[in-house]
């Protein structure tokens, strides 16, 4: 393993540095640039027009640039956005990262839970009305025209039954009373934190209680359930972030079962046909030959091996989520990576957006690794070498 990992992370690195060339002067070939509202008033005089592309060191051939970017890169240095100057790409990204990571965490989350166990008891009672049912809203789900299906949710939960706010993330008049050094990343990054401990903690737990005797373990699983999660629940009371979380989580609610709703279709689907070639398989036929309660045979023989390719699916999807919610931040005017990317191509600010991805590119190759990783852990028949 060790071995096999050494390779895959060089391997890794010359895709990144690919990556990164493509990126970078395919952003730059495109016609126009931020400089352009410049020196492009008919006002300057020509000497003033290349003065200014000057100290935007857009005259500059484009390789000499780039060599000049990845220099500073490795340093680092992204750079400065040119859209929301003097702020550095750097500190830009730190800003509106976690705000994407709360959103598109949870809603992957609960999306691969809720689909894992939908799409396992479909394919296990296969041919009945539930299933074709189900498979049926899955199908309209997972196809349906994401922008509209936002807008009907707002329309729906904001607008006509006022359960939900209708944007943003905050309230403007709760956090406008709070410190001036209180910002909303001081409580989104813990809050996501106290989420990443919460699952550590269900999952451990979840499989401690499995030694326990049958009688106790459905007791024990709650208890100690609701104790991990009062733990980071009385830490944000006890700290004075209790009510700004709770805001977060109000402005955070329908964005979340919006990409819930339409993630989850996809996971249960493909649960469901991943479930339904393994209980084919020889083993199972075994298992049930040998007796075993049908319940074990779903969850302990079908399920772990029908979660594969569902496991693999949910860690890309997080790696790419951080750029893919150009369409869901926009529609809840949630400012995440999403709208950092859509503002930096509309105003052109080469920095930003070559940052913005170069950011997402990490996030994308360092999935593709841990999925590897994952299936070995899954699946002991799968050894590296």
């Amino acid at each position: 393993m060790r071995r096999y990992l050494i390779i895959r992370l060089a391997q890794v690195l010359v895709t990144y540095l690919l990556f990164l060339t493509a990126v970078y002067f395919l952003i730059d070939a495109q016609p126009g640039d931020f400089g352009s509202m410049y020196y492009d008033n008919p006002k300057l005089t020509a000497l003033q027009r290349e003065t200014i592309r000057a100290e935007m060191g857009l005259d500059k051939p484009a390789l000499e640039r780039y060599l000049v970017w990845v220099g500073d890169f490795l340093r680092g240095d992204l750079g400065v956005s040119l859209s929301e100057y003097p702020r550095t790409v750097s500190s830009i990204i730190l800003e509106r990262a976690p705000r994407t990571l709360i959103l598109f965490l949870t809603a992957a989350v609960l999306s691969f839970y809720l689909g894992f166990l939908a799409g396992k008891l479909l394919a296990w009672k296969r041919g009945s009305f539930l299933e074709y049912t189900s498979t049926v809203g899955g199908v309209m789900l997972y196809t349906v025209f994401t922008p509209w299906f936002g807008l009907m949710m707002i329309w729906l939960f904001a607008v006509v039954l006022g359960l939900f706010p209708t944007g943003k993330f905050i309230s403007v008049d709760m956090w406008s009373s709070a410190p001036a050094s209180l910002t909303a990343n001081a409580v989104i990054t813990p809050m996501i934190l106290a989420g990443i401990a919460i699952s550590a903690g269900w999952l451990m737990w979840g499989r401690m209680v499995q030694r326990f005797s049958v009688r106790w373990r459905n007791a024990a699983l709650w208890i100690g359930s609701v104790a991990i999660l009062l733990v980071p629940v009385a830490g944000f009371a006890m700290s004075g972030l209790g009510k700004y979380a709770l805001d977060i989580l109000y402005h955070l609610a329908l964005p979340v079962i919006t990409l819930t709703l339409i993630s989850f279709a996809g996971t249960m689907l493909l649960t469901r046909n991943s479930m339904l070639e393994t209980l084919r398989e020889d083993y199972i036929t075994a298992a049930r030959a040998s007796g075993l309660p049908e319940g074990v045979i779903r969850d302990k023989h079908a399920a772990r091996n029908a979660m594969l390719p569902v496991a693999t699916s949910l860690v890309f999807s997080l790696a790419l989520a951080i750029g893919g919610g150009i369409i869901t931040e926009t529609i809840f005017s949630w400012p995440g990576m999403g709208r950092t990317l859509l503002t930096a191509a509309q105003a052109e600010d080469t920095p930003l957006a070559v940052g913005a991805l170069a950011f997402i590119g990490i996030l994308a190759l360092s999935a593709h690794v841990v999925a590897d990783i994952l299936y070995a852990v899954l699946d002991p028949r799968i050894r590296y070498t």
